[in-house]
């Protein structure tokens, strides 16, 4: 973990609140998991005001990555950084994914979970490509929201060769309905193959808990990033905490990445 002054490197607007930034940070990104996160020190808040945690998008190169959608006082502020500011970020911080797959990688995503889901499958085909084999892994994103405007970075996994299945609400992008509809049917036929196949998921807490089920049922391990709002980042304030079958859990500490047969619904 590393407080580091970070200078903007690019940020501009994605469309329907959401944004991109990024940052020279070579100490969080040489050290930075999927699943992990980092805390932003906002320029233009008060001293005494709370970092705000962000999922990490992408960490390659000295360069840090981040995705995020205006909701609050926080966001509105972070919106006026331009390049060349200097922020502070504290990070990498959390329990992130594993980085190791038996059988197809299948990344469940819903809305804007899908930001540490792409970190994750870059990690997993770079590795992959680094070995002797020189074989990447099957990996598979599936991915809901409400509308297509809910529907992030799909360009950016399709550049990395990765399968996309999109879900939506209102049927104006992919198939019309839940991100689980489409997930099933992959289930249905990995399983009629008799093949092999792990679930790495991200979103709101409903879909999470169908992907966990859908994991212990079929016996498969199941990664479950659960979305708290990580107030401190360090575990000390207990704001985040998730139920687990070890009893109370922080997610800042212990997660935000669980397997799913930890996880208490």
């Amino acid at each position: 973990m590393t407080d580091e002054k970070c200078k903007v490197i690019e940020h501009r607007e994605l469309g329907s609140g959401y944004r991109f930034i990024s940052f020279d940070a070579p100490k969080i990104a040489e050290g930075a998991t999927p699943g992990q996160f980092v805390h932003v020190r906002v320029p233009g808040l008060e001293p005494s005001a709370l970092r705000r945690p962000f999922s990490i998008f992408n960490a390659e190169e000295g360069r840090l990555e981040l995705l995020y959608k205006t909701i609050g006082r926080g966001t509105a502020a972070l919106n006026a950084v331009k390049p060349g500011d200097v922020v502070s970020v504290l990070g990498p911080l959390g329990h992130g994914f594993p980085l190791k797959c038996n059988g197809a990688a299948l990344l469940v995503g819903g809305g804007f979970g899908v930001v540490p889901l792409y970190f994750l499958a870059r990690r997993l085909i770079s590795k992959a490509l680094g070995t002797s084999e020189a074989k990447a892994p099957i990996v598979k994103l599936f991915v809901g929201g409400r509308t297509k405007n809910d529907l992030l970075a799909l360009d950016r996994f399709e550049k990395l060769g990765v399968e996309v299945h999109a879900a939506t609400n209102d049927g104006s992008f992919g198939a019309k309905g839940l991100v689980t509809d489409p997930l099933d049917d992959e289930l249905i036929q990995l399983r009629t193959a008799g093949e092999k196949f792990e679930l790495f998921a991200c979103g709101p807490d409903p879909m999470l808990k169908a992907v966990s089920m859908r994991a212990t049922g079929s016996k498969s391990k199941g990664w479950i990033s659960m979305d708290r709002h990580m107030v401190c980042g360090v575990g000390a304030c207990y704001a985040c905490i998730q139920k687990t079958v070890r009893g109370n859990s922080r997610c800042c500490i212990e997660g935000p990445v669980f397997a799913a047969e930890d996880l208490v619904w």
